[in-house]
């Protein structure tokens, strides 16, 4: 039963958080804006921003370093907004700070410093070049919701009034409408597929490969609680090593 979901929805609870923490603002900012106008909705913005990192610290008993670093971005070009009472900047935030990161990761890539791995290794094994894919795609997914995101910007201006489905929206609701219904459901079927396709990539975890159960048990599996359980303290363990020698390629 829980094979099949796992295959349906891939995604564990760091990464529904993650996904949510992304979109959740930015749903609650679209209804807001529409109803009271872009200062409101801007606020409304900050609120559930401030919102998804508390829910972050408690779901996960931690901050995330990349939802941390994206709510934050978030929250200074929100309050940019405030101040001078101009949507661009909540707008342009998108075009800046994916640009940057999609920078980063290639940078990281060729200094031979991967990020992703670097901060999902203890949760996620997978080999060098499973883990070089994952970011060199990433970091081109991040160029094109770049590109697309200035593309929406430009196109739809803030002081005028569309026709869309049926709806009269302005500028700032056509950018949110397209990045809750276009971004939103494309982000999370790439990060699908590509997690889909990361699994040929995968390795032993370090646990298994330190810890071999006894010739009479290996029958005989560990619950899935346990076994992550146990990974997590052998990971804690084996980082405080420079190398990770003992992993099973």
């Amino acid at each position: 039963m829980k094979s099949g979901l796992r295959r349906l929805y891939p995604f564990n609870a760091e990464q529904t958080v993650n996904i949510m923490s992304e979109f959740g603002p930015l749903i609650t900012m679209f209804i807001v804006n529409a109803a009271y106008g872009i200062t409101v909705g801007t606020y409304a913005l900050l609120i559930t921003t401030v919102v998804a990192i508390v829910v972050m610290r408690i779901v996960l008993k931690r901050l995330p370093a990349f939802p941390l670093i994206a709510s934050s971005v978030t929250l200074a070009f929100g309050a940019l907004t405030i101040i001078t009472k101009d949507p661009m900047w909540v707008q342009i935030k998108v075009t800046i700070f994916n640009s940057m990161f999609a920078i980063f990761l290639f940078a990281g890539l060729w200094l031979n410093k991967n990020f992703f791995k670097y901060v999902f290794e203890k949760t996620f094994h997978y080999t060098q070049e499973g883990w070089d894919r994952f970011t060199w795609s990433f970091g081109w997914f991040f160029v094109f919701t770049a590109v697309a995101n200035e593309l929406v910007r430009l196109t739809f201006k803030d002081d005028q009034i569309y026709s869309l489905f049926g709806f009269q929206m302005d500028g700032v609701n056509v950018w949110i409408l397209f990045k809750i219904a276009l971004i939103m459901p494309l982000s999370g079927l790439y990060a699908y597929l590509l997690t889909r396709q990361m699994q040929k990539h995968r390795i032993n975890e370090p646990a298994d490969a330190a810890h071999p159960l006894p010739p009479a048990t290996t029958a005989h599996k560990r619950p899935h609680a346990a076994e992550f359980a146990q990974a997590f303290v052998d990971q804690r363990q084996l980082s405080a090593t420079p190398t990770r020698s003992n992993r099973v390629p």
